[in-house]
């Protein structure tokens, strides 16, 4: 009598399984292996990988430059504070770079943008945005904080400015909210995109079922993923200290580790067997009279494959 309930369990707990991927659960041992094989993936790999991150150093000056005079001043932290908002976005390259060297593929200079062609380059791109308008929202947020502390008079100097926020009540009181703040907004960015971005590269899933799988990691691991949130931004501050030259090893180095912290996280999908994750667009015929979009090759058109049908 046993047998057939117990069967019948069974039967039932796959078709919630096949609906989503599985999550594993991983310690913080894991998170030292994901960080040695993201430097292992830099090692192989770091000329253009510096050269792809150099961008963060010199779009770091370029924003505090931008800035009116010393106005600059009161947004260097939340802009700062904010590469860790759109760094997941903005690391896609090097998820690609990691894909190939563990599938064992080249990995030239320009293999990075080969993300681009991912089938689920558009969700990727929702994504983006998304976390992009956190981060609008975020210095906005910083913004009116200062206000409410000290009003619109601009800092007059460096010195002036970390005095007023270290030794005044309102600086103490800028300094508490704003930290309170920026926490929330981090933790809300991580736990949308700490697997996502890796899973649409590796699964061309969409942007809905990458942030629910993103969400269920971290609920399935809270205390490995606070950790690695900790890591993330002791790393970044460290990356800043030197007029953000830092980041041009530590983004690499996070963005390697991040795809082999989505590997183990994320249990593989058995049933695919991916040789070519980009497959050659079938290109068209175009007749001279489509000047100047011959110029371009064609928006490829795949197919959508749906890797976690259960009848397979």
């Amino acid at each position: 009598m046993a047998t057939p309930l117990s069967d019948a369990s069974l039967m039932a707990q796959p078709t919630q399984d096949a609906a989503a991927p599985v999550i594993r659960k991983i310690s913080i041992s894991d998170l030292s292996e994901a960080l040695r094989l993201g430097w292992e993936d830099f090692k192989e790999v770091p000329s253009h990988a510096i050269i792809l991150c150099l961008i963060y150093p010199i779009l770091g000056l370029v924003l505090a430059r931008i800035v009116l005079g010393y106005s600059v001043l009161p947004l260097l932290f939340p802009l700062a504070a904010g590469f860790a908002l759109i760094g997941p976005f903005a690391a896609l390259g090097l998820y690609e770079l990691s894909r190939r060297l563990e599938h064992g593929e080249p990995t030239p200079a320009w293999g990075a943008f080969e993300v681009m062609r991912s089938q689920s380059f558009g969700s990727m791109l929702a994504l983006g945005a998304l976390l992009l308008a956190l981060f609008v929202t975020w210095v906005a947020t910083w913004q009116a904080i200062y206000v409410a502390a000290f009003g619109y008079e601009p800092a007059a100097a460096i010195p002036d400015f970390v005095a007023r926020v270290l030794t005044t009540p309102q600086g103490r009181w800028l300094i508490a909210a704003g930290c309170g703040v920026g926490f929330l907004f981090a933790v809300v960015a991580f736990c949308v995109s700490v697997v996502s971005f890796p899973m649409m590269l590796d699964r061309h899933v969409g942007a809905g079922e990458a942030m629910a799988t993103s969400f269920r990691a971290v609920a399935r691991n809270p205390v490995p993923m606070a950790a690695w949130g900790l890591i993330v931004a002791a790393l970044l501050v460290l990356g800043m200290v030197p007029f953000f030259l830092g980041l041009a090893v530590v983004i690499p180095l996070l963005g390697h580790a991040t795809w082999h912290l989505y590997r183990k996280v994320v249990v593989p999908d058995s049933s695919r067997s991916e040789t070519d994750p980009y497959p050659p667009a079938i290109r068209e015929h175009r007749s001279a009279a489509d000047f100047p979009s011959v110029l371009f090759p064609p928006w490829p058109r795949k197919q959508r494959t749906n890797f976690y049908d259960s009848s397979e």
